[in-house]
């Protein structure tokens, strides 16, 4: 995947190690805008346009979380990385429900960091462009039109609500793969507060019943990560 023109929201109070994550995000032809604080970070962030956020959990004025929930209300698909030196769960947990893409704990490698960029860069990128396509799928002995918001089987043809259509899609987008939790909700529904995550979990409840006849579908729990479609194609 090229580089050459994501512009990188970095926020570290640590001048040192934000001055060296530059240095080497620079050095990989990515565009850095360091800030040292919260508050100086959304205001850049307000100012520019950004393809990736990176933010350091404890900073002065502003913490990463607070800055991260007024990001993601303002952006519901710009993906957010978190740098912090706690690993605690609850942190972890904290941090995702704040609209967290990732969390890499400190210390860490240049290395790691990078890879774990351009995996999210690119998964961003892939889903984007699917979303814009395909609009019919086999899922097992189902046919699903995402346009007119039908499942068929045989001669039974459900008809989805917006929502439900709108989640199958993305299921069959990344069949027999991870559908992220985080990315659906800010899909979906548009935000990923605990409402909208109680209400997407009724809601992949609601398509199990649709797909319950065929006992080849499936669609799992990916704990901590999301769900994953199985359709037996």
């Amino acid at each position: 995947m090229s580089n050459e023109k994501i512009s990188i929201l970095l926020a570290e109070d640590d001048r040192n190690l934000g001055n060296l994550l530059r240095e080497y995000l620079d050095a990989k032809s990515f565009h850095v805008r360091l800030a040292v604080n919260g508050k100086e970070a959304y205001d850049l962030f307000s100012k520019e346009k950004f393809d990736l956020c990176l933010l350091d959990v404890m900073m002065p004025v502003k913490d990463g979380i607070t800055l991260a929930r007024e990001i993601r209300a303002a952006d519901n698909n710009i993906p957010i990385v978190f740098l912090t030196a706690k690993s605690m769960k609850e942190d972890a947990i904290e941090g995702f429900t704040a609209g967290a893409d990732d969390y890499i704990t400190k210390p860490f490698s240049m290395e790691e960091l990078l890879l774990r960029i351009t995996a999210i860069l690119r998964r961003v990128k892939n889903q984007t462009l699917k979303q814009s396509e395909q609009s019919e799928f086999k899922i097992g002995k189902y046919k699903f039109n995402s346009k007119d918001r039908t499942l068929e089987m045989k001669s039974n043809v459900a008809e989805l609500t917006t929502k439900e259509s709108d989640l199958l899609k993305l299921l069959c987008l990344n069949s027999n793969d991870v559908l992220d939790r985080n990315f659906a909700l800010r899909s979906v529904w548009q935000n990923d507060s605990y409402f909208s995550a109680r209400s997407m979990d009724v809601y992949i409840a609601k398509l199990r019943k649709y797909l319950k006849e065929d006992p080849k579908v499936e669609i799992l729990n990916i704990h901590g990560r999301g769900f994953k479609l199985l359709t037996g194609n």
